[in-house]
């Protein structure tokens, strides 16, 4: 089957009367392949968390997308990448835990690398493990950094290693060609009733959300100054009657000296970090936020098995 290779916008007209819809998205890819930015475009809402470093995401953040009568579960997986310690190793196998319970699996590609070893990687990995007809879409993210010759030439290279049953062209950041994708997406949807509450935006309980909104503060205010060797756990997370929510969240590093870098001087940088997460917080839940994050130092937090179910992910095996 010739497949559409979507350029500009086209406009899709929904029936209000039909059956409900529902799906799940899996959205696989390279670490900073944009795979955050884009789930969070196709919501329109801030459901995941986006930073400069790879491998991001830690848990299978789900972002809710509606359209009309059509629902769909965005699943913004892990970076898939070469596992070296415990931890990368159950990130890449919560990346493809349940894939065939998924209805679309979206291949999302960063067009500034190219066809990597790792993206064969992948691919060759969704040959494997694909056993049921599943639609799979390629996304060529990024395209406003690239030559028009070289996203053709990509998109053929690329074609010839699966037989994707749709590509696009996107800017998830600038939202180029993000309308296109997602018409097809809900046009895609099959029949079923949904899953979730139509003001619902995203598959993952406040206090979690809530980590997942300070370590984005985290990573973005250290830099490369702190490793990924960190983990914000809910300490207690209270409802006052006055509407507002105390947070109280513990940050556990593996040792003292990146304790005191996030600290800062007179508790600058985690003050800093605090009113930043504060704020989205306050945003998005539209209700007054009171956080207080606490450092702590845990050596081996990393290779506790019993932490890891608090990131989201399986643990078994």
């Amino acid at each position: 089957m010739r497949q559409r290779i979507f350029w500009i916008r086209s406009k899709i007209s929904m029936d209000s009367h039909l059956e409900t819809c529902f799906g799940f998205v899996v959205i696989l890819g390279e670490p900073n392949a944009g795979k955050s930015s884009l789930v969070n475009e196709l919501t329109g809402l801030k459901v995941s968390i986006v930073t400069h470093k790879p491998q991001t995401t830690r848990s299978r953040i789900r972002g809710i997308m509606i359209q009309e009568n059509k629902q769909l579960v965005l699943i913004d997986t892990p970076g898939v990448f070469e596992p070296r310690r415990k931890l990368d190793k159950i990130l890449i196998s919560a990346a493809w835990t349940n894939i065939n319970d998924a209805d679309i699996i979206a291949l999302l590609v960063d067009t500034k690398k190219g066809i990597s070893a790792a993206l064969k990687r992948i691919i060759t990995q969704m040959k494997r493990l694909i056993v049921k007809d599943i639609s799979v879409i390629l996304i060529l993210n990024k395209i406003d950094t690239v030559e028009r010759e070289k996203l053709l030439l990509l998109t053929e290279q690329l074609n010839s290693y699966f037989a994707f049953d749709a590509t696009f062209m996107i800017s998830a950041t600038k939202g180029w060609g993000v309308k296109d994708l997602s018409d097809w997406l809900v046009k895609s949807a099959p029949s079923g009733p949904w899953l979730y509450p139509d003001d619902q935006t995203v598959d993952l309980p406040s206090r979690a959300f809530a980590t997942e909104i300070t370590r984005e503060k985290l990573l973005l205010r250290m830099h490369n100054e702190v490793p990924y060797r960190l983990l914000v756990q809910s300490e207690s997370w209270t409802e006052n009657g006055d509407g507002s929510i105390k947070i109280v969240q513990n940050i556990l590093v593996s040792n003292k000296r990146y304790k005191s870098m996030i600290l800062g001087q007179r508790g600058d940088t985690i003050k800093a970090i605090s009113i930043s997460a504060r704020r989205d917080l306050e945003e998005i839940l539209s209700k007054k936020i009171h956080l207080f994050l606490r450092v702590k130092v845990s050596e081996n937090w990393f290779q506790d098995a019993i932490r890891f179910s608090k990131l989201g992910v399986d643990i078994r095996g």
